[in-house]
């Protein structure tokens, strides 16, 4: 697609190993972007990277690590020269009740999630800059209306949009666009993973029936894709989701009404357990 406005530009994309980081990496290159492909798992990477019909560079970084990130950037403009777009994906997840949650998982995911995120932007600010480039933070619909069971990743993803609202602020008059993602369920192995147990399948599907849809993760990633190339300040997957930010102050008495509900009916004498990290990339930061 070389009529792109992304076509021989830079993308750095965190999290790009699988689910949908690999998704969006596969759709940019498509419109003819070069690639910096950012996470663990370096042989998915690599694999991946390989698999790509344009240059790709597979670096295996943690975005927790500030020294680390940067010298991942370095070897970014080696190889690739500076990126024009950033997109923040990398993130894990795990499941439980929050009271008996392990604290040292519970702030990891924060850490990956939020604190990643920020530090993706803070490493590749100069090169946005210098580029009048544009930065995606992908957050969720956990953003817009907090579930239980999920109390690390939901604030996490609250956490994220708030950043990014305050960095679009801050970067707009250098030049520097500021998008948000606002993705559904997505069909990731994380996702698939939580569909295992029982509390966590009961509470996505207890969800009337279009928020409890799980979409393809190529669909999402076109989507966001499409966003970069608008450099639009926010995007929606599925596209109706818009309109809870009309409304997303009436959500949690919802959500608390139907998890009483669901959760009276689980939490039978049998506590709810934890699902520990959830899906291969959640194990993988777990073991690094």
């Amino acid at each position: 697609m070389t009529d792109s406005p992304l076509n021989d530009r830079t993308v750095v994309v965190t999290g790009a190993a699988r689910g949908l980081g690999a998704a969006l990496a596969r759709e940019l290159a498509r419109r003819g972007a070069r690639l910096a492909l950012l996470g663990h798992e370096e042989p998915e990477l690599r694999a991946l990277a390989a698999s790509l019909p344009t240059t790709a560079l597979a670096v295996d970084v943690d975005v927790t690590d500030n020294t680390a990130l940067d010298h991942a950037a370095g070897e970014v403009r080696r190889h690739l020269g500076r990126p024009s777009v950033v997109v923040a994906n990398a993130g894990i997840a795990e499941g439980g009740p929050f009271a008996t949650s392990d604290a040292a998982s519970w702030r990891r995911i924060i850490d990956v999630n939020l604190t990643g995120s920020a530090h993706t932007a803070r490493t590749f600010l100069p090169d946005l800059v210098a580029t009048s480039g544009y930065f995606l933070q992908v957050a969720s619909l956990a953003s817009l209306g907090a579930t239980p069971m999920m109390s690390a990743y939901c604030a996490s993803k609250a956490g994220v949009e708030a950043f990014a609202h305050a960095l679009q602020a801050e970067v707009a008059h250098e030049g520097v666009a500021v998008g948000i993602a606002y993705p559904a369920w997505t069909d990731t192995d994380m996702i698939r993973e939580s569909e295992q147990f029982t509390a966590m399948r009961q509470l996505r599907t207890h969800m009337p029936p279009p928020a409890a849809t799980i979409h393809p993760a190529d669909v999402v990633a076109a989507r966001l894709v499409r966003a970069v190339e608008r450099r639009r300040g926010a995007v929606y997957v599925p596209s109706w989701l818009r309109a809870l930010q009309a409304v997303r102050s009436a959500l949690p008495p919802v959500v608390l009404r139907v998890s009483r509900h669901a959760l009276l009916h689980l939490d039978t004498g049998r506590p709810l357990r934890a699902t520990g990290p959830l899906g291969t990339g959640g194990r993988a930061d777990h073991d690094r």
